[in-house]
């Protein structure tokens, strides 16, 4: 499928420097760049959702993963990363009967496949806090590279005065690319978009 990381988020999202994370100038309406250091993703306002065309294409249905957890590393330096696990059985996309076929064998095989990852190897941001995050995506037993585009929405404090940082993340992919072969494309299209939005705390 394809994630636009609306997203494994991650996605979620991320800032730096033309080379990493976050020593790029914050958006207009955001405030100051994060700082550096190793930030732990908060699950209650990332997430991670999917949008894929129905019936070979007639039209466009969208899906989520409510649990999605991970870290990453700000910095202006080739050390800038980010690591998400998205649980692939907390698939929602509001039909419990839709639900239960996508966990199946035929698409996500939750049972067997419970956890989809994206491992990043490259982080870069331009001035405007905008570039593309790369790594590989382990999706439904299968890892392949893949590019995402990368956006940092902002960074401050947050309500306990904890620094924050907010990105997000995009892309499409083909599921057959990950061995998702189930009625393509008579049920779903080959691709998906994903879209990752992640809002992290730094430790």
């Amino acid at each position: 499928m394809t994630f636009r990381i609306a997203s494994i988020a991650i996605a979620a999202g991320l800032a730096m420097s033309a080379s990493a994370f976050a020593q790029a100038p914050a958006a207009p309406n955001a405030g100051a760049a994060a700082p550096t250091g190793t930030y732990k993703i908060d699950p209650a306002h990332s997430g991670a959702f999917f949008e894929i065309g129905h019936l070979g294409g007639i039209s466009r249905f969208m899906g989520r993963f409510n649990d999605i957890s991970g870290d990453l590393v700000v910095d202006a330096s080739d050390k800038a990363k980010i690591a998400v696990a998205i649980k692939t059985d907390s698939i929602d996309t509001n039909h419990e009967g839709l639900d239960k076929h996508l966990k199946s064998p035929d698409f996500f095989n939750s049972v067997q496949f419970p956890t989809l990852t994206f491992t990043s190897s490259h982080v870069r941001l331009d001035g405007k806090g905008e570039g593309t995050v790369s790594g590989n995506l382990n999706l439904h037993g299968v890892t392949k590279p893949v590019t995402l585009k990368l956006k940092q929405i902002g960074a401050g404090k947050g309500m306990k005065g904890e620094q924050r940082v907010g990105y997000v993340a995009t892309t499409t992919i083909k599921r057959t690319d990950f061995g998702m072969n189930y009625a393509v494309p008579a049920a779903a299209t080959d691709e998906v978009d994903l879209r990752i939005n992640i809002e992290a705390i730094k430790q």
